[in-house]
This record gives C-alpha cells, sequence and structure tokens, in this order.
C-alpha cells in the first residue's frame, strides 16, 4: 500500500492477516492485539492486571455479510458466526416412558416420538432412528435399536424395547443412554444428539413419561488431560476400592434366568435354562455362540450333564430348555460356552447353585427344596471362575 507518491506505507504482519474479507472497503485493523487481552505489568510478567479488549469492535472490521442486508450488528464481542454454531443450534427433544417390572426384572422403554431433530442431510432433513445403551456395559451386549424413520425431523415410531435381567443393583447403579443418530447408507451414521437417564430416578412399577430435549455427546476426560495429582488420587481410590471388595472379586460376565423345580411325583430336580443376557462377547465380530451345560455333582456316571442347543451370534440368546435329574444333596453346575469350529470352545461363565453357594444362588435353592411342584425363576450373575466339575467336563 502506499500513501503520497513515492512514500511506502508498511504494515506489519500481524496488521496484513486482519484484514478484512467482507463486502466492502479493505479496511486494515491497526492493532489485532487490540482485541485480546494483555498480561499487564506485574512480578515477573505473572500480574493479575489484565487490560481488557474494547468494549465496542469496529462494524466494518467484524460485521457478517448478513449485516450488509440490515442485521443487527454484534456489539458485544461475541463470534460473527455464533448464530450458525452448534452452541446454539436445537437438537430436538425427544419423547420416551420407561418402566421397571420389579416382578419379571426387566426394564421396557417405549420409544414414541421426536421433534424438531437438527437437519443431517443435504434435502434439510434427516434418517433418525434411536439407540439404547446401559452404562456402564459392554455396547454390544446391552444395545437395542429401533426402526429408521426416512427424510422427516418429526419422527414417529412407537416402538417398545426390552432389557432383561435388570437387578435392583442395576436400577441403583447403571444409567440408560439414549442416543438419536441419522442413517447414511453411503457413509457412516451422524450422531444427532443425546439423553442420559439414571436408573435411581425410576420407581418399581411406575412408568415414567420423559420429554427432554437432546444433548451434545459429553466427552470422556482422557488421562493425559489430567494432572498427575489427579492420576495419583485415583489411581489412590481404585486400588482401596479393590481392597475393601476383597482379593475373590470375580469378573460379571453376563446374567442367567434359571428355572429350579423338585418334582414331588418323579422325585427329581426339574432345570429349566430360560435366557442369557448381556453376555461377554468372544468373538473377534463382538458376539458369541453361546450354549449352557449343567452337572449335577457329584456324579461320577456323569449321567446328569445336559447342553443345550447353540445359538449363532447373539449376547442374549433364549433357550427355554428343561432337564430333570436325580436330586440328593448335591450341587447344580451351571456354565455357558461359546461354540467354536475347529478349537476348544470358549468359557464364557458360571454360577454354582446348591447348599454350599452364597447369596441369590443359595436362597433360590433352598426355596426349589421348600416349596415342591413350585417352578422357581431367579436371575443369577454369571462370574468369569471356572467351577471344578467344568474342568473335568470335555468342552464339545
Amino acid at each position: 500500500m502506499r500513501g503520497r507518491r513515492g512514500d511506502r506505507m508498511t504494515i506489519n504482519i500481524q496488521e496484513h492477516m486482519a484484514i478484512n474479507v467482507c463486502p466492502g472497503p479493505i479496511r486494515p485493523i491497526r492493532q489485532i492485539s487490540d482485541y485480546f487481552p494483555r498480561r499487564g505489568p506485574g512480578p515477573e510478567g505473572g500480574g493479575r492486571d489484565f487490560r481488557e479488549a474494547p468494549a465496542r469492535l469496529a462494524p466494518l472490521a467484524l460485521a457478517p455479510p448478513a449485516a450488509l442486508l440490515g442485521a443487527t450488528t454484534p456489539e458485544d464481542g461475541a463470534e460473527v458466526d455464533s448464530y450458525d454454531s452448534d452452541d446454539t443450534t436445537a437438537l430436538g427433544m425427544l419423547e420416551f416412558d420407561l418402566l421397571y417390572d420389579q416382578a419379571s426384572c426387566t426394564l421396557h422403554c417405549s420409544i414414541l416420538r421426536a421433534k424438531g431433530l437438527k437437519p443431517m442431510d443435504f434435502n434439510g432433513l434427516a434418517d433418525p432412528y434411536v439407540k439404547l445403551h446401559l452404562l456402564p456395559g459392554a455396547c454390544k451386549a446391552n444395545k437395542l435399536k429401533t426402526k429408521t424413520q426416512r427424510n422427516t425431523l418429526n419422527p414417529v415410531w412407537n416402538e417398545d424395547l426390552t432389557y432383561s435381567g435388570i437387578t435392583d443393583d442395576d436400577i441403583t447403579h447403571k444409567v440408560l443412554r439414549i442416543s438419536v443418530c441419522d442413517e447414511d447408507k453411503l457413509s457412516h451414521n451422524e450422531f444427532i444428539g443425546e439423553i442420559r437417564v439414571p436408573l435411581r430416578r425410576l420407581k418399581p412399577s411406575q412408568k415414567k413419561h420423559f420429554n427432554i430435549c437432546l444433548e451434545r455427546q459429553v466427552p470422556l476426560a482422557s488421562p493425559s488431560s489430567m494432572s498427575a495429582a489427579l492420576r495419583g488420587i485415583s489411581c489412590y481410590l481404585k486400588e482401596l476400592e479393590q481392597a475393601e471388595q476383597g482379593p475373590g472379586l470375580l469378573e460379571e460376565r453376563g446374567r442367567i434366568l434359571l428355572s429350579l423345580s423338585y418334582s414331588s411325583r418323579r422325585r427329581g430336580l426339574l432345570v429349566g435354562i430360560v435366557r442369557c443376557a448381556h453376555l461377554a462377547a468372544m468373538d473377534v465380530n463382538g458376539y458369541s455362540d453361546p450354549y449352557v451345560k449343567t452337572y449335577l455333582r457329584p456324579d461320577v456316571d456323569k449321567k446328569s450333564k445336559h447342553k443345550t442347543c447353540v445359538k449363532k451370534k447373539t449376547l442374549n440368546p433364549e433357550f427355554n430348555e428343561m432337564e430333570l435329574s436325580a436330586l440328593a444333596t448335591k450341587t447344580l453346575e451351571v456354565t455357558v460356552w461359546d461354540y467354536d469350529i475347529g478349537k476348544s470352545n470358549d468359557f464364557i461363565g458360571g454360577v454354582s447353585l446348591g447348599p454350599g453357594a452364597r447369596g441369590e444362588a443359595r436362597k433360590h435353592w433352598s426355596d426349589c427344596l421348600q416349596q415342591p411342584d413350585a417352578a422357581l425363576e431367579r436371575w443369577h450373575t454369571l462370574t468369569s471362575e471356572l467351577p471344578p466339575a467344568a474342568n473335568a467336563l470335555p468342552s464339545a
């Protein structure tokens, strides 16, 4: 740039980079640093005195193109494109019902409708669907999904999704994550928004209605972003929690629904393998091919061994198979396996029921003996401990 003939006007690099690109005359900002706080004088430059940015910015320097069409000019220092940013764009609202049936240990989720979803496609619409996850927990093991509604920002689903094997302990500490996504056939599905509902807000056998605005996905804090002190405290608390729980803590591998009934007519135990829920994934595709084996020990001849059919590619298999065995002072070993072709089957989890068991497993066994001819169904937690009897059984 030049002023009078023969005089060259110099512009430093900061001023040159701040040239306005909006329609109109090009005007350089005198000092770009005027629009940022400056650290004031202080001891070793660490004083807390700051010189704030000017209260009023130059209209021509920061006005968006809409200002030239008569729109209001931002004068409070707000960002120019804030009207089009995700911070002020509505994601929409989701309406749904939740019901916890304590008697059947099920959580019923009724996904009703959504309104005013954020457009995700070029046509200004979206192809939304809803996903459910129980946290904490493996995503594939407890993922439920609705159907996709095409080309709409106000979808209506009216679908009922059910979680089985939900206990009172799950209600106290688990969170239901409900996310709305846009389905794309040619690319990855896009995330629209989510809602997280702590299950402790639900009362048994009472339906609760929700109509909530969607929120953005909350990123988890990475360990690298934590200070050394916080990392040390978190490691200490984790070790303390493990020490309080004792060395016998076992990894949870899923849930199994068993039905026990002592038949007075046949003088035997009727064992029902009903279903499993939230099993651990053992295959590379994120699923398992589960089947269940039962064994009533001690049994020298191994006549009480029973094996269910194999359910392919599922973490929530339903068997509905029954078995009748002679009953004495014995222990029922129930193990769940992943079927593999050409190699040894993988152990998923197991549970033992009998006089030597603890908690719900022992109570289920004693109730069965005290109430003959009554089928009693209870959910049991599978653990990573392989029973001694299962070690002696062939894996096939």
